[in-house]
């Protein structure tokens, strides 16, 4: 297969976990027998300093034409003024709309090897495997805004398609898993949720009748996840609810720098789709891949930032939207090992020696040999 990929490699760390997810990328295409093509263009702060827009026009085309986007990270105390006309999430949020990335998938399953580095008791982690499907195009972040001398308001608002999609989306996720979705609002008190409320109960009841859905509001929510985790599957939820949730869930697994995110649109035919054998073109599921972290500023430069939430961002790219589910697993599996054998970074590291992130990286790759099984080269 060849596939072309747009890299995004941002601000902080972004540039070296995006390196470190490039690498291990290759090594699988050379295992596997793909040609993967990786372009880089700038997004964020270091967008923002060249051109002075966080979302380039350049970058947004090249996005458009690729099967895939790998993104770093965004941000960072040089465009921290929030007063600011134009600051580096502001691309973030753009790139987003303009694909249609609707749903922001974040998997929590801790590792054994990493649940003392997290503030949870471990006996609330053990088992814990959720999914938390985050709506990402509509809300709160993307009403209109007003703003007076002593007045300001933001406009929350979702229409039935809107809230149909990511439903949908999650459901179908559920289906795969464990056959469970928790939906979150706060449908005591905001009609916006009582319409999400009513619209996935419809959908639910009507076309995965199958799923088991409860409701959950958002405040208990928060409580649940942390005291409770293991009994969640698939939690879906608007788009602010989702940025916070996601957040917290994070600690489930210890550190920020071990949890990969998708962000997907619409199956489509598009002209950049990779190519396969049968007729020349595949219907690919349009995505941007990032870890879950921020740009770390503080560490930016000094080789310690963890690669593995990149990196395992690179095998949930491979699964949707190349559809290379082998290659996913195989990436998967080899930062699992690595994770065994105490291959921690500073972040997971409570004592004894934390590696670098080259070493990371290297760890990794050297793992893909024999988690990866050798197959002969695809037509």
């Amino acid at each position: 297969m060849h596939a072309d990929i747009v890299v995004l490699p941002g601000d902080g760390i972004g540039p070296e976990v995006t390196a470190a997810a490039v690498e291990v990328l290759r090594a699988v295409g050379r295992r596997y027998g793909h040609a993967f093509g990786f372009h880089e263009h700038l997004i964020g702060g270091a967008a923002i300093d060249a051109t002075g827009e966080p979302l380039p026009a350049a970058t947004l085309e090249a996005a458009r034409r690729a099967d895939a986007v790998l993104l770093g990270a965004v941000g960072g105390p040089k465009w921290s003024d929030p007063k600011a006309a134009v600051r580096p999430e502001q691309g973030l949020l753009a790139i987003r709309k303009a694909l249609g990335l609707y749903a922001n998938l974040r998997p929590v399953a801790p590792h054994p090897a990493a649940l003392g580095a997290s503030p949870v008791k471990p006996h609330l982690l053990t088992g814990v495997d959720l999914m938390v499907v985050r709506e990402l195009t509509g809300g709160i972040y993307f009403g209109e805004k007003t703003r007076t001398a002593t007045t300001a308001s933001d406009l929350c608002e979702y229409d039935v398609g809107e809230i149909e999609r990511v439903v949908r989306r999650a459901c179908t996720l559920a289906r795969s898993r464990r056959g469970k979705l928790t939906s979150v609002d706060k449908a005591n008190v905001l009609e916006t949720s009582r319409l999400w409320r009513e619209t996935t109960t419809r959908v639910v009841a009507r076309e995965f009748p199958d799923i088991q859905l409860e409701h959950q509001l958002v405040d208990s929510m928060a409580m649940h996840l942390l005291s409770r985790p293991r009994e969640y599957d698939v939690i879906v939820t608007e788009n602010m609810f989702g940025d916070i949730l996601t957040d917290e869930a994070s600690m489930l697994a210890g550190s920020l720098g071990l949890l990969p995110s998708a962000s997907l649109g619409e199956v489509a035919r598009h002209a950049g789709a990779a190519r396969d054998a049968t007729d020349g073109s595949r219907s690919a599921t349009i995505g941007l891949y990032e870890p879950i972290h921020g740009s770390a500023p503080d560490i930016a430069g000094r080789g310690i930032a963890n690669p593995y939430a990149a990196i395992l961002s690179g095998a949930l790219l491979l699964r949707h939207s190349l559809g290379l589910e082998d290659e996913a697993d195989c990436i998967e599996k080899a930062v699992s090992a690595v994770l065994d054998a105490g291959v921690f970074t500073a972040d997971l590291a409570a004592s004894g020696r934390a590696v670098s992130t080259r070493e990371a990286t290297e760890a990794v790759i050297e793992q893909l040999q024999l988690e990866c099984q050798p197959v002969p080269m695809r037509d």
